[in-house]
C-alpha cells in the first residue's frame, strides 16, 4: 500500500514553470557570473545510470516548510536539499502534461534527471489509503499520453506506478489463489487483463521516448515472492522497460533488496532463456534451500527456510534466517551460464534501520508499512551503486510524508503505537521527519548556514534584507529561486546576475557587525524565495 502523496499541482506547475534556466542553482553556482546557463550545463545523461539527479527548489517538502519553524522547518529544508522523487496522481491529460513539462524543463536545464513517479491507475490501492486514479483503461491511457508528452525528447526516470503489481484487482496467483483485493465496482473477469493492457501501454508510451527510463513495480523482499512477481513484471511489459523498482514506501534492508532484485532478474532470464514458464523452480525468500546448504538438510531443527526482514541477508550469515548462499547455489545450478540482465532500482529513503519490528500480540493489525516508529533515513540517493544490475539508489517515496491515518486495527482516531493522530496520507509529519534524520544510517549532517530574509515593499517593488550566518566564506554567492514575473535589479555591496528566473547575488563579508550582508531590491511581487544555496550548499532560512 503506497500512501498517496499530496500535491497542489496548479501550485506546483506554476512555481516549476519558473525555473526553466535554473542551471546555477543546484549545481551550485559553478557556472561564472554572466555566462550561458546552456553552455555550463553538464552534459544530459543517456540513462539513470550514471545520471546527476535533479533536486527540485519547489518540492513539496519545500512548501510544507513555509508554514513550519524552528527544529520542525530546519528538518523540512534539510530534506528538501536531497534529490526525491516529484508524484504526479491525477488531472486531465493536459494538466499532467504542463506538470510534467514543468519538472523536466528546469531538471533539462541544469542537464540533470528528474525522477517522476506515474501514480494514476484505475483503482489504485485497492481503494484504501491512496484511493483514486482513471476512470478506466481509455482515460488512464490517454492520461499517460500527457505524462509521456510533457517529457518529451528530455531525460527522466519514470516509476511507473508503485503497487501496480503488488495489487491487482480481482488477481488468482500462480498457486492459484484469489488475492485480497474484490472490489465490487470492477469486473472481476476482466480486472487482472486490464490492468496489465495499462502497464504496458504505459511502457510503450514512455519507452517510445527517447532519453526516458521506465520502471515498473517489482514490490519488496518481505511481499510478493520471486516466482510470483517476475510474471507479473513479465505479464506488465518488463522485457520493455528498463527495469523494475523495490522497496517504494517501505522500510526493508537495502542488503535484502538488493539480493531479492537479484533473484527476480535471475528468475526472469531462467523462465525466459532456460525453462520457459518454469517460475516454481525460481528460488525465493520464503524458502531457502539450495545445494549450498545441502537442500535444507545442515539447516537446524525447528528452522522453516523463511528468510527473515529483521536482519540484513548476506551469503555468508551465520544465522539461517539471514543466510542467502542456498537460493544463490540454487541459481546457479539452473542458470548455467545464462547470465540475468533485468535491471532495478532501490527506494532507500527510510530503511536505514531496515522495517519495525512490531509487538507480537499487541494491536488488532501492526501495519509495519504504516508510519512505524523509530526508522532512519537510509543510503542517499546515488546513481553510480557500483552493485550489479542496480541502477540506483532512489527517494522514490518523500520522506516526511505522512503514509496516512495509522489504526493498527482500532477504531482510532489515534495511531497507539505513536499515542497521537497521524496526518493524513502524504501530508508533513513534523515527528516522523524529525525521527527519519535522527535515526539516519548513514548519519546525515544538518545544513550549516542560514539564510535571514526580511522583505518590505508591495506588489510593484520590494527589497529584501540579507543577512548570512554560519560556514560563510569571505566572498560568497547566494542564489535562488523567484517567480516567472519577479525581476532582481541590484543588490548593496554585491553583484547580481539573473538567467530566466534564477538569480544569484555575490558578495564579499559585510564591514560591519551590524550591517546587513545585501539588501536585494527586486520588481514584482513581494516573495521570500523557498530554497537558498550559498556556494552551491542548501542554507537554512
Amino acid at each position: 500500500m503506497i500512501p498517496l502523496p499530496t500535491r497542489p499541482r496548479s501550485h506546483a506547475a506554476r512555481r516549476a514553470l519558473a525555473l526553466g534556466g535554473a542551471a546555477a542553482l543546484a549545481v551550485g553556482l559553478a557556472v561564472p557570473l554572466g555566462a550561458s546557463a546552456a553552455a555550463a550545463a553538464p552534459e544530459e545523461p543517456l540513462g539513470l545510470a550514471g545520471s546527476q539527479l535533479y533536486v527540485n527548489p519547489w518540492s513539496t517538502t519545500l512548501e510544507a516548510a513555509q508554514s513550519l519553524s524552528g527544529q520542525a522547518r530546519d528538518d523540512a529544508q534539510l530534506l528538501g536539499s536531497i534529490p526525491s522523487a516529484d508524484w504526479f496522481t491525477s488531472g486531465t491529460p493536459a494538466e499532467v502534461e504542463a506538470a510534467v513539462d514543468a519538472v523536466v524543463t528546469a531538471a533539462a536545464a541544469q542537464g540533470r534527471m528528474p525522477l517522476l513517479v506515474a501514480y494514476n491507475l484505475p483503482f489504485r490501492d485497492c481503494a484504501q489509503y491512496s484511493a483514486g486514479g482513471a476512470a478506466g483503461t481509455a482515460e488512464y491511457l490517454a492520461w499517460i499520453d500527457g505524462f509521456a508528452a510533457g517529457i518529451g525528447d528530455r531525460p527522466a526516470a519514470v516509476i511507473l506506478e508503485p503497487d501496480g503489481l503488488g495489487i491487482i484487482p480481482h488477481y488468482v496467483t500462480l498457486d492459484g489463489v484469489a488475492e485480497w483485493c474484490q472490489p465490487a465496482e470492477v469486473p472481476a473477469d476482466t480486472a487482472a487483463a486490464d490492468r496489465f493492457a495499462q502497464l504496458n501501454g504505459a511502457v510503450d508510451a514512455i519507452g517510445a521516448l527517447p532519453a526516458a527510463s521506465v520502471y515498473l513495480d517489482g514490490t519488496g523482499s518481505s511481499w510478493l515472492n520471486v516466482g510470483e512477481i517476475s510474471d507479473r513484471l513479465l505479464k506488465g511489459g518488463v522485457e520493455r522497460a528498463d527495469g523494475f523498482f523495490l522497496n517504494a514506501s517501505n522500510y526493508q534492508f537495502t542488503a535484502n533488496s538488493t539480493a531479492f532484485g537479484t533473484w527476480i532478474s535471475q528468475c526472469i532470464a531462467y523462465v525466459t532463456q532456460v525453462n520457459p514458464g518454469d517460475f516454481g523452480s525460481c528460488g525465493n525468500q520464503y524458502w531457502a534451500g539450495g545445494p549450498a546448504n545441502n537442500w535444507g538438510g545442515d539447516w537446524p531443527a525447528g528452522f522453516g527456510g523463511a528468510l527473515s526482514p529483521y536482519g540484513e541477508w548476506s551469503a555468508d550469515a551465520a544465522d539461517p534466517a539471514l543466510d542467502t548462499s542456498g537460493v544463490q547455489s540454487r541459481y546457479e545450478l539452473i542458470l548455467g551460464g545464462v547470465e540475468p540482465t533485468t535491471r532495478f532500482v532501490i527506494d532507500t529513503s527510510r530503511n536505514g534501520l531496515g522495517p519495525w519490528q512490531y509487538p507480537v500480540g499487541v494491536y488488532p493489525a501492526h501495519e509495519d508499512w504504516c508510519n512505524p516508529p523509530d526508522r532512519g533515513l537510509g543510503l542517499r540517493p546515488d546513481t553510480t551503486t557500483g552493485v550489479a544490475l542496480v541502477d540506483a539508489y532512489l527517494w522514490i517515496k518523500v520522506p516526511g510524508e505522512s503514509d496516512g491515518k495509522c489504526y493498527r486495527g482500532t477504531t482510532g482516531p489515534l495511531d497507539p503505537e505513536r499515542g497521537m493522530e497521524d496526518p493524513a496520507a502524504g501530508q508533513w509529519f513534523v515527528e516522523q521527519a524529525r525521527e527519519l534524520i535522527a535515526l539516519a544510517n548513514p548519519p546525515i549532517a544538518p545544513l550549516d548556514c542560514h539564510v535571514d530574509w526580511v522583505a518590505d515593499g508591495d506588489a510593484r517593488a520590494f527589497s529584501a534584507t540579507v543577512r548570512l550566518s554560519g560556514a560563510v566564506p569571505d566572498r560568497w554567492t547566494l542564489a535562488f529561486a523567484v517567480p516567472e514575473d519577479q525581476q532582481v535589479t541590484k543588490a548593496t555591496r554585491a553583484t547580481v546576475s539573473q538567467q530566466s528566473d534564477v538569480v544569484a547575488v555575490a558578495g564579499a563579508a559585510k564591514r560591519t557587525g551590524n550591517a546587513p550582508d545585501t539588501v536585494v531590491h527586486a520588481k514584482g511581487a513581494v516573495t521570500t524565495p523557498w530554497q537558498f544555496l550559498l556556494g552551491g550548499r542548501a542554507c537554512t532560512s
